[in-house]
């Protein structure tokens, strides 16, 4: 098939990108290289089935594709806070923009949605039922509610103009690739601590997350895309939950390193817990993560070891 991945420079795009070319696809990687980046893509250039347009999906584009993944949007705090405004029309304009895409040409649209739809959970774990808990006027209100909107406009699209549609809730997921300054604990945590710095827990670090190994998401995102009769909404995450101050302690111990855990105060809107209830994604999908937290930390490691030695080049 033709598949277009909006954001495909970005952290989870450029292994999405990756996998489908291995299957013998033609990828279009669509993304303005804002928080995307040409070297998490540098080593597919030279596929004849690979193709990298910049772009900016809130301006309209004309291309003729079997497929949609609809990725691009700034996904961490640092980065989606940085002009909210960018954000929030990256999420409605440029959702609009793609659906039209797909209603033109036939094709079947996966929207990378979020947990953050949940907001602060009232709940726990989180169902796809849930409506969420969402600060529709705070500083993460870009994100959190562009997201929801992009949702509805989805369904909307399906119910009134008979698109193929696919919403995929993504939880907290780490991995090769992730930016090094993007904000994220995952990255934050580790190049501290291989950096010898101070650790830096926010709160009392007893909030929880859930962390995804890049490959599990991506697996769960093609079954999504492939599964006939399903629009979702489904949560595609790993279920085992971490104290970010036990996780803190967990890096420390991998990474060998002398860095101490420091305390600074709780962001506003910074959800207290964040688990997915995955029984949707396995009845429909026949999903489940495979990759357990202590082997995807050793390999998401090893990348930042090599990364930060590499810097000077």
């Amino acid at each position: 098939m033709r598949i277009l991945i909006t954001g495909g420079a970005g952290f989870i795009g450029s292994h999405l990108c990756e996998r489908l070319l291995c299957e013998g696809h033609d990828v279009i990687c669509l993304d303005n290289l804002f928080t995307g980046s040409k070297d998490n893509i540098i080593h597919l250039m030279d596929n004849h089935r690979f193709e990298l347009i910049r772009h900016d999906i809130i301006e309209p584009i004309l291309l003729e594709v079997d497929q949609i993944y609809n990725m691009a949007c700034p996904a961490s705090p640092v980065h989606y806070q940085y002009n909210p405004v960018k954000t929030t029309k990256t999420s409605v304009m440029g959702t609009i923009n793609m659906l039209g895409l797909a209603k033109r040409v036939k094709a079947r649209i996966l929207q990378a949605s979020t947990s953050e739809v949940y907001g602060d959970p009232e709940i726990h774990p989180q169902t796809e039922s849930y409506w969420g808990n969402v600060n529709p006027i705070g500083i993460r209100s870009c994100y959190d509610e562009g997201k929801r909107v992009a949702e509805t406009l989805m369904m909307d699209y399906h119910r009134q103009n008979g698109v193929d549609i696919r919403i995929a809730r993504i939880f907290n997921t780490y991995g090769p690739r992730m930016a090094e300054h993007d904000g994220r604990v995952v990255s934050n945590f580790t190049v501290q601590a291989l950096k010898g710095e101070d650790i830096t827990v926010y709160g009392d670090g007893s909030q929880t997350r859930s962390f995804c190994f890049v490959s599990d998401l991506v697996e769960g995102l093609i079954r999504l895309m492939n599964t006939d009769d399903f629009t979702g909404p489904v949560n595609l995450g790993n279920p085992v939950e971490t104290s970010i101050l036990e996780f803190a302690r967990r890096i420390i111990d991998l990474t060998g390193s002398s860095s101490q855990i420091i305390f600074n105060p709780l962001p506003a809107d910074d959800p207290r817990q964040r688990q997915p209830d995955i029984s949707l994604a396995g009845e429909r999908l026949g999903w489940e993560p495979k990759v357990d937290l202590g082997s995807g930390l050793i390999r998401t490691i090893d990348y930042f070891r090599e990364h930060l030695s590499g810097k000077s080049c």
